[in-house]
């Protein structure tokens, strides 16, 4: 629910995030940055590179946000994507970087998309500067912005909109306020004070112990399509931190969501998810696995879940040249059906 633009119309065609610029180091030059994988998300936030808040409890836990309570498992699950994907960045100084993407697909509109990303020289630690302004935009001028700012050391603000056939279809305002050992966020998504609609989501987690957080997410919807007119949702949530184990879970009205995540060594990772909605009476269980061979330059990531998915991504860096090779595969057993994808990012 944190999300309002993921649930929302979905319009850029972009497969690959756009490219994550690195914070500026004390001596001015670029600080090193391990190489992120492509994204399939096709949503405002994900062509954003949002950092997150440095904010370190004394055990040098990051408390983080609600939403990110299934974070370790989420980041197990292998992101799909079909067709053929070409993303090309280039780095014009320290604080700006453009970036070209060809896509082809037979799921989503094909074409090119150019992006550009601009981080300022507010610094606040050797990978972080602020404001970031990242976007992308095609050739029919449908556009992606974001903005990134953190007025004060423990504020951060983000905003986000999306626009398609010269029409604001999207926005999003987010604010985290992370404290000594709390964090609390707020989100409006799509406020229209002329038709009296948009949803409003309020978030807050709190460390209890040393391995415990507790929180609570409270989302709000009003609206002429709304059924009543507004409509309200309350969820409670916790997740518990081991040496090498992640267990979270969120229960409320509409569903419960139950994550586990596991680190075997410093190649495996392992990811168990349980959604389950109480109105449609549904369940899905999935597992995840991540395997990183740093020798090999390799990533791979695969799932399974309870409908007979099966999905996976190979991730190959071709070193010593700035070149990733990606590869995509899904098949649903159930519908016969097979989806695959090439990609490579250039720089």
């Amino acid at each position: 629910m944190g999300n309002v633009l993921a649930a929302g119309q979905q319009v850029s065609p972009a497969a690959f995030p756009s490219p994550q610029i690195t914070a500026p180091g004390p001596d001015g030059n670029p600080a090193s940055q391990h190489g992120q994988p492509p994204s399939a998300k096709p949503t405002v936030e994900s062509s954003s590179a949002t950092p997150d808040v440095k904010n370190e409890d004394k055990n040098g836990v990051n408390l983080g946000t609600f939403e990110e309570l299934h974070k370790k498992c989420k980041d197990v699950m292998p992101v799909n994507f079909e067709g053929a994907k070409l993303l090309v960045n280039k780095g014009l100084s320290n604080h700006f970087q453009i970036s070209h993407t060809i896509s082809m697909s037979s799921m989503q509109p094909s074409g090119y998309r150019f992006g550009a990303t601009y981080v300022g020289t507010k610094q606040y630690s050797p990978t972080e500067a602020f404001p970031i302004l990242i976007g992308d935009i095609d050739p029919s001028g449908d556009l992606n912005a974001n903005i990134i700012h953190r007025p004060l050391p423990n504020l951060q603000c983000k905003i986000a909109a999306q626009i398609h056939k010269s029409k604001f279809v999207a926005q999003q305002l987010t604010t985290d306020y992370k404290g000594k050992d709390f964090t609390a966020s707020a989100t409006l998504g799509n406020i229209d004070v002329i038709n009296e609609s948009g949803v409003i989501v309020a978030h807050y987690l709190q460390r209890v112990a040393s391995r415990l957080d507790i929180g609570a997410e409270w989302a709000y919807q009003f609206g002429q399509a709304v059924p009543g007119g507004q409509i309200g949702v309350l969820s409670v949530g916790g997740r518990y931190s081991g040496d090498k184990f992640v267990a979270s879970a969120q229960v409320g009205g509409a569903g419960l969501h139950a994550c586990y995540w596991h680190k075997g060594n410093e190649q495996v990772q392992v990811g168990v998810e349980l959604e389950t909605n109480f109105r449609l009476n549904e369940s899905v269980a999935t597992i995840g696995y991540q395997i990183d061979l740093p020798k090999a330059n390799l990533l791979f990531r695969g799932m399974l879940d309870s409908n007979l998915m099966v999905g996976a991504v190979m991730e190959k860096r071709l070193q010593p040249l700035p070149f990733t090779f990606a590869l995509s595969a899904m098949m649903n057993h159930q519908k016969h059906s097979t989806r695959v994808g090439a990609g490579l990012i250039l720089g």
